[in-house]
């Protein structure tokens, strides 16, 4: 369980800054796992903006602190964020990835994509009372709400992952392939990854463009 404790330049919990989030968040939550990984898991979703356009091959954009600091990310920042925080509590924590097919987006991101996969999504896996849970704290509440979604929530017993149908009974989203669970982020493999998939999105010097927007910014402007 060593590896699934210890802070990492991804997993940054011994960041100044970082802890001090963390510990801001406790205030008031009582001394106890579950609970603590729950108002953390809130704070994480909702504090975090949710945006896939933001995506760039900077290790640094990959980790806890950068999440934090920007407070707009991508699934596996903002994964990485929750499982660092776990980990600064005692917690072990690892990072999953998987394939999802997105029924519910913008057609502005499908265009962008070319394609309704969605490569290299992240989640976080915390160990909590003998057992690893799944947790998804990828979309902001004001996001779901935007989209006609149910806030995702985290009961600390059961693996929240993502909502197969929409307040309208409508597909919203599916995993389709399993990469697996890494104790650190395998940057090197999800860089590949996004790669081989969206190829289109890279410059001539293997970065990929840079795109103003968002997802919510999507939503709004065609309701």
């Amino acid at each position: 369980m060593e590896n699934y404790l210890k802070p990492t330049a991804f997993f940054d919990y011994d960041k100044p800054e970082v802890k001090a989030w963390i510990d801001q968040q406790l205030e008031g939550v009582p001394n106890e796992p579950v609970e603590q990984v729950k108002a953390l898991y809130l704070a994480v979703r909702d504090s975090v903006q949710y945006n896939p356009y933001v995506f760039q091959t900077d290790p640094n954009t990959l980790s806890a602190s950068y999440a934090l600091k920007s407070r707009e990310s991508y699934c596996i920042p903002k994964a990485v964020l929750l499982g660092a925080a776990a980990r600064y509590i005692g917690i072990p924590s690892r990072l999953g990835l998987a394939d999802v097919r997105n029924h519910l987006s913008s057609p502005k991101l499908i265009e962008w994509l070319r394609s309704d996969i969605f490569r290299m999504h992240g989640f976080i896996e915390l160990y909590l009372n003998g057992q690893w849970v799944k947790a998804t704290p990828a979309f902001n509440k004001q996001l779901c709400a935007l989209m006609k979604v149910e806030p995702l929530e985290f009961d600390g017993v059961n693996d929240s992952v993502f909502q197969e149908f929409t307040e309208d009974g409508e597909a919203h989203m599916e995993y389709i392939n399993d990469h697996g669970v890494f104790d650190d982020v395998p940057f090197d493999f999800i860089v590949d990854g996004v790669r081989s998939a969206y190829g289109h999105l890279f410059e001539a010097d293997g970065k990929p463009a840079r795109v103003d927007g968002s997802l919510e910014q999507d939503v709004t402007s065609n309701p």
